[in-house]
């Protein structure tokens, strides 16, 4: 087992990686200086109970929360490695004919907490996606121009799930809101817009960006969840992943929309 880190502040990394500090979840004032510096938190202490991320996000985001989407839970057996992306999906079901939505594409926080540590493995990693894009522009002009500069079918790659909009999701990996936070979106679900002409172009650079985004991760800290620990990330900011593991690991999620949204 790996021992936890009890420091409870960190100082920012250098580079795209982030290390999230470590916060006792009764000191919701030191979780949200973290999470608005670093773009991501560890809270300690909570119950190992579903109704913790529900607490935890009330704490964190506070009065700005607007909405919450139904948790979901997730067991992995021997798991193979979940790559960095930010959680993003455009569901809604009808329940005795009425829509219900059960996620968001603009979903702007995410909490994850262990509800079972994987026997050996399993260590979370975490990107600060502003900076690996910044990065971008310097490294690599090309994927930069594509990530700020190109409309894609978000979910297009899932058309055939049930509940995804007929119509499709046409945005850019990196946008801004109406009231000036960035976006930076990473999908598997992105596809070239229906009779692209420059999709194979936009074929290209999503491979491109699933390479970059593979190369890095073998560079990025990692950190371990322990039962009850809850990872709460800005989700328009960071992108998250976890390494493989033996033996059984859950997680519950919980994601949301506040009124930083707009």
């Amino acid at each position: 087992m790996h021992a936890s880190t009890q420091t409870r502040r960190t100082h920012p990394a250098s580079g795209p990686g982030i290390t999230p500090g470590r916060v006792p979840h009764g000191d919701a004032g030191e979780a949200r200086e973290l999470l608005a510096r670093d773009g991501a938190v560890v809270l300690t202490g909570h119950e190992n109970t579903p109704d913790a991320l529900v607490v935890a996000a009330a704490q964190v985001v506070g009065d700005r929360l607007r909405e919450l989407y139904p948790l979901r839970v997730r067991t992995s057996r021997s798991g193979s490695p979940v790559h960095l992306h930010a959680d993003s999906f455009d569901l809604v079901v009808d329940i005795g004919g009425v829509p219900h939505r059960r996620r968001h594409p603009d979903e702007d926080h995410v909490l994850v907490q262990c509800a079972r540590p994987a026997p050996e493995g399993g260590d979370s990693f975490a990107l600060d996606a502003y900076a690996f894009v910044d990065g971008l522009a310097t490294t690599d002009p090309a994927l930069h121009t594509f990530l700020t500069g190109t409309d894609v079918d978000l979910y297009g790659a899932w058309a055939d799930v049930r509940g995804l909009p007929a119509v499709p999701r046409i945005g850019r990996h990196v946008e801004f809101t109406r009231t000036g936070r960035r976006v930076v979106r990473r999908t598997d679900g992105a596809v070239p817009l229906h009779r692209d002409p420059d999709g194979d172009n936009v074929r290209a650079q999503l491979a491109r960006l699933t390479d970059a985004v593979h190369d890095i991760e073998p560079s990025l800290p990692r950190f371990r969840l322990d039962e009850g620990d809850i990872l709460v990330l800005d989700n328009y900011r960071c992108w998250h992943g976890r390494d493989g593991h033996t033996g059984e690991r859950t997680v519950r999620i919980l994601t949301s929309r506040s009124a930083d949204a707009d």
